[in-house]
């Protein structure tokens, strides 16, 4: 895992850090005190479903297929407001009724920005440092919450450090901690407003995702083309770079849709 994340994640050395530091914390714990909980926040394209496929894939053989690994999508599963108190029974129930199946099932919550708010809290129970809940043992459990919340935040403080010349390698938790915080848990419209996740600190790892810069989305169209069994053509790789939009409109400095266009782009060409 340590290794792809260092070759196949472009642009995102925060990440790496603490989701490996989260994950061998976590694994190197035969008792944890509590499930591991993480965060992954940025604007799309920036890797956050990729690093969570990649996460599930070296722990579970089956990867995302493996049974023990629930998603979770707020437009699939919750899409009514008016039924929320009908969703929180069901996701406790599934959840617990998953766990007594698994102690080590991991759950993926996708979209988080919309996720209805007060839906997520039935799950509370599950992620605190109590040893036994609903007579279910759930502490080797894993939690990942991915939202694009946060990201025009991450992006600002991004672009003012780059601009006070701060490399990305220099960029810390805490320089994008106080931005996500009020974007994500004091938003209204977040799955995350007035939750008790957040009163009660059970989140482990908040996971900033920056904004990618050029020359990561020309790795990403390497990795793509390597990945497609295509040519690596340097001229494919420059136009398919140069024809995604950028941002700030005067500088140009950081896509605006990361990588998520990539593959779709490349399909031109070939």
């Amino acid at each position: 895992l340590e290794f792809d994340l260092a070759t196949s994640l472009v642009g995102q050395p925060l990440v790496r850090q603490q989701v490996m530091k989260g994950v061998r914390e976590f694994l190197k714990t035969p008792n944890p005190a509590k499930p591991l909980v993480m965060s992954f926040h940025g604007s799309t394209g920036t890797g956050k479903t990729y690093v969570s496929s990649m996460l599930i894939r070296y722990l579970f053989r089956r990867g995302l297929q493996s049974p023990y690994v629930h998603h979770f999508s707020p437009i699939v599963h919750f899409p009514h407001a008016e039924h929320i108190e009908q969703y929180k029974e069901n996701l406790k129930r599934w959840i617990q009724g998953n766990l007594t199946n698994c102690g080590r099932s991991a759950f993926l919550f996708d979209e988080m920005d919309k996720m209805h708010p007060g839906l997520i809290d039935v799950i509370i129970p599950f992620l605190g440092p109590s040893w036994v809940v609903y007579g279910t043992n759930y502490r080797k459990a894993i939690f990942i919450f991915i939202s694009n919340a946060g990201g025009e935040q991450i992006n600002n403080v991004t672009l003012a450090l780059w601009r006070a010349r701060k490399d990305r390698e220099e960029i810390s938790l805490q320089d994008l901690e106080p931005a996500i915080s009020k974007a994500v848990f004091e938003n209204p419209q977040s799955g995350f407003w007035k939750s008790g996740i957040i009163n009660d600190h059970l989140i482990d790892f908040v996971v900033p995702f920056l904004p990618l810069k050029h020359h990561h989305v020309k790795q990403c169209v390497t990795n793509e083309l390597v990945q497609q069994g295509l040519e690596v053509r340097p001229d494919v790789i420059q136009e398919v770079a140069d024809s995604i939009p950028y941002f700030p409109e005067d500088e140009k400095l950081f896509s605006s849709t990361g990588c998520k266009t990539v593959a779709s782009r490349i399909s031109f060409f070939f």
